[in-house]
C-alpha cells in the first residue's frame, strides 16, 4: 500500500489562534512535536510574515507559511520568498483611480527599493485603521505620509481598505467582475468595521497551497479555517474541516466541525488524526 504524503494547512484568525491571538502552549507543544516527527504543516494568512511571526511566537519556523492570502510562500527562518505574486502596472493603475474615484485611503503594501513596506495617509486615518496601526507598533515596515503623493509607489502586491460597509461596497463591486483582481469584503473579527482587500487573481491561499503542495512533494491536503475566504482553500483540500464557532457557509462545505479555536481545536484534530 503507498503511503500518502500530507500537507497540513491551518488558517490563523479564529481558527488557530484564540481569541485573544495568540496561541495556546498546548497548541504549540502539540504541533512542534508533530513538526519534529516528520508532519508537513503550515499556515495560511492574511496577515503578513511581520504580524504572523508575533502571534505565532513559538510555533516551529522550520516550514514555509504562506502569508497576505497568498500573495506569498516565504521561509521564516530565512525569509527567503519562495513564491509571490504582484500587481501589474495596469492592474495597479485601475486600484488607484478607483481609489481617487471614491475618495478611498488604502493601506498600501509595495516593496520599495526591496524593502517591503505598509504607506498610509495620516490625515486620513479612520477609527478602524488607528487600531491597526496601534497592534503594529514598531513595525519596521510602517511608512506613514502626510499626502498620498507618494502613497502608490513600488512594487505593490496588496491594498487594505478598511471602513464603512456601504463606502467599501462600492470598491468591491468595481473589482468584483474584473477576473483580474480578487477582492474580498468583510466585518473584521470581533469587531463592527469592514475590510476590503484587493489582491491579483492568483494571490489566494488556494493557489499557494496547490503551489507549496508541490513543492514539497505531497500528495493530499487537509485544511481547517473559520471564514469565508477559507472557502476557496477548502475546495482546493483532500479534507477541510471548521472550527466550531466558523461561519455557517464554511461549516456547509467542511469535511467536518471540529473544537473550536479556544479549545486548541486544529492542534487536537492533528494529534488524534494526522498521518505521517
Amino acid at each position: 500500500m503507498i503511503k500518502l504524503k500530507t500537507l497540513y494547512v491551518t488558517d490563523l484568525d479564529g481558527t488557530l489562534l484564540n481569541t485573544h491571538d495568540t496561541i495556546n502552549q498546548k497548541s504549540i507543544d502539540i504541533i512542534n512535536n508533530l513538526v519534529e516527527k516528520g508532519m508537513k504543516f503550515t499556515y495560511a494568512t492574511a496577515r503578513s510574515l511581520v504580524s504572523a511571526s508575533v502571534v505565532t511566537k513559538g510555533l516551529s519556523t522550520n516550514i514555509p507559511v504562506i502569508t497576505y492570502n497568498g500573495a506569498y510562500i516565504i521561509n521564516p527562518a530565512t525569509n527567503e520568498i519562495l513564491s509571490s505574486t504582484e500587481f501589474t502596472k495596469e492592474e495597479a493603475d485601475k486600484v488607484i483611480s478607483i481609489m481617487k474615484k471614491y475618495d478611498i485611503s488604502p493601506l498600501v503594501y509595495s516593496h520599495i527599493d526591496n524593502v517591503e513596506t505598509v504607506s498610509w495617509v495620516t490625515c486620513k486615518e479612520n477609527n478602524g485603521m488607528k487600531r491597526y496601526l496601534s497592534l503594529r507598533k514598531g513595525d519596521k515596515r510602517l511608512r506613514p505620509l502626510i499626502s498620498d503623493t507618494k502613497l502608490y509607489q513600488g512594487i505593490m502586491f496588496y491594498y487594505t481598505c478598511i471602513g464603512e460597509r456601504e463606502e467599501l461596497l462600492q470598491v468591491y463591486r468595481a473589482f468584483a467582475d474584473d477576473d483580474r483582481y480578487r477582492c474580498t469584503i468583510q466585518q473584521e473579527l470581533y469587531r463592527t468595521e469592514y475590510w476590503c482587500e484587493i489582491m491579483p487573481k492568483n494571490a489566494t491561499k488556494a493557489e499557494a497551497i496547490l503551489k507549496l503542495k508541490e513543492l514539497w512533494g505531497c500528495d493530499k491536503v487537509i485544511s481547517f479555517g473559520d471564514a469565508i475566504n477559507d472557502i476557496p482553500m477548502f475546495q482546493v483540500s483532500d479534507e477541510c474541516y471548521a472550527v466550531a464557532d466558523a461561519v455557517l457557509e464554511l461549516k456547509k462545505v467542511a469535511t467536518g466541525v471540529i473544537g473550536s479555536n479556544d479549545e486548541d481545536g486544529v492542534s487536537q484534530w492533528l494529534k488524534s488524526y494526522a498521518k505521517f
